[in-house]
C-alpha cells in the first residue's frame, strides 16, 4: 500500500499554523493552514481516483482538521490585532497597562 502524496506535509503544515495562530499576530497561521488545507484537497483527489491503492486516509482527515482548527483561530487572533491596531493600540500600550495594573495591586 501507499501512501498519499502529501499528506504527512499537510500534518506538518497543519500543526504549524496552529502554532503560528498564536505567534506573528495570526497571518502565518492563515498563511499555513491554507497551504495545509490545498494540500488536502490534492490528496483526497488522489485518494478518490483510486482508494483501494493508499492507507493513510485517516492521516489526511486528522490534516484537515487540524488545519481547520487552526485557520478558525488564526482568523480570530488576526481580527483581534487588526481591532487593537484600529484603535490605537500597540504593544507598548499593553505592557504600560500591565505595569499599572501591577502598581495597582
Amino acid at each position: 500500500m501507499n501512501k498519499i502524496p502529501n499528506s504527512t506535509t499537510a500534518l506538518v503544515l497543519g500543526i504549524l499554523a496552529y502554532v503560528g495562530c498564536c505567534c506573528f499576530t495570526g497571518f502565518s497561521g492563515i498563511l499555513l493552514s491554507g497551504i495545509s488545507l490545498y494540500l488536502v484537497k490534492k490528496g483526497e483527489e488522489t485518494y478518490a481516483e483510486n482508494p483501494e491503492a493508499y492507507d493513510n486516509y485517516k492521516q489526511l482527515k486528522t490534516a484537515k482538521v487540524v488545519a481547520i482548527v487552526a485557520l478558525i483561530l488564526s482568523a480570530i487572533m488576526a481580527a483581534f490585532y487588526i481591532i487593537l491596531k484600529a484603535q490605537g493600540i500597540d504593544e507598548q500600550s499593553i505592557q504600560m497597562m500591565l505595569e499599572e495594573l501591577q502598581e495597582q495591586q
